[in-house]
């Protein structure tokens, strides 16, 4: 049998490699091989942004978190679309006109109902005391947001129809100045936007949800991505879910930080959290029936273009 001798320099260093492998394969292991790309609006996840904890629970599966902030959920959804973003939270309404429009959304959870959080705010000394007194007055709201629901269901509570309401479309910064300016009679806005105006405005409270629409939030992905990565949309959902426990037993604290997070005097943060109930919830059949409600009653009005199925958004399945 012939021998091979191998020097024994090479030998050490041979050893040497050997011993450097398993750290370099864990090195691999922890760079980002994935991303989460969160598209979210001024509220409670500017604080799980702020905290940084979903980006430490994320790390060790190699996920890496970018967070991008819009003005309202039409936008958002926009980005999902075009395949910008990944993961956001959103108002009832906005994913109706966003399957509409042929999005390959998914819902992936939702929030407790908040109907004092969206309201239909009306100038200080105004002639409008009743919702009967908006038909035909100027009413400003976002387009396609969850206040779109809301004036719709509240005309129709109190025996005024769609036709009766005066709507003009402008983004919440805009519909602010028309507001301010007594270009609109009317404005339908939700919080933080609601008690910012509420108290730096002295705006009139003319009438809330309480009653009308239940106004919950949902947390949406992409069919796509909820198929691709279940176990990172699960940590998203379980960390949102810890910061609702700890923000209901906190709420002064959770106004302070959302106060300098957002810029906003700590009286307009505290207003708007107040009026939130904390939770989340998995996606129930009894929920997606709330939400095809709401596309039943846009299509019914033309605001949408088709007919559509809620259920075809329900991502991995419903409780």
């Amino acid at each position: 049998m012939t021998r091979i001798s191998i020097p024994r320099r090479r030998l050490i260093q041979g050893a040497a490699a050997a011993i450097a492998l398993p750290s370099s394969f864990a090195a691999l292991a922890q760079a980002p091989t994935r991303q989460l790309r969160i598209g979210n609006q001024k509220g409670p996840l500017n604080i799980l942004k702020s905290r940084g904890t979903l980006e430490k629970r994320l790390a060790p599966l190699g996920v890496a978190v970018k967070w991008t902030e819009f003005n309202a959920g039409p936008v958002q959804l926009e980005a999902l679309n075009v395949g910008s973003i990944d993961f956001g939270d959103v108002g009832e309404a906005p994913p109706i006109f966003a399957q509409a429009a042929g999005a390959p959304l998914a819902y992936v959870a939702a929030t407790l109902p908040r109907p004092r959080s969206e309201a239909v705010l009306v100038p200080k000394g105004s002639a409008i005391k009743t919702v009967a007194d908006l038909k035909g007055k100027k009413i400003v709201l976002n387009k396609g947001s969850n206040v779109h629901y809301f004036i719709v269901k509240l005309a129709e509570k109190h025996g005024l129809s769609y036709s009766d309401l005066n709507l003009v479309y402008l983004p919440p910064a805009d519909a602010r100045a028309a507001f301010e300016k007594g270009s609109v009679d009317a404005w339908v806005i939700w919080d933080p936007f609601l008690a910012a105006a509420q108290q730096a405005l002295d705006a009139q409270l003319l009438a809330d949800a309480t009653g009308v629409v239940g106004n919950r939030g949902y947390y949406f992905s992409s069919l796509d991505y909820v198929a691709k990565n279940p176990d990172v949309l699960a940590i998203a959902v379980e960390e949102i879910s810890k910061l609702d426990v700890w923000s209901a037993a906190n709420r002064s604290d959770v106004a302070g930080e959302l106060a300098t997070l957002w810029g906003l005097p700590k009286p307009v943060a505290d207003a708007t959290v107040q009026r939130l109930d904390y939770g989340t919830t998995a996606i129930t059949k009894a929920i997606l029936a709330e939400q095809q409600k709401i596309a039943d009653t846009f299509f019914s009005l033309k605001l949408i273009p088709k007919k559509i199925n809620v259920l075809e958004a329900a991502g991995a399945g419903v409780a």
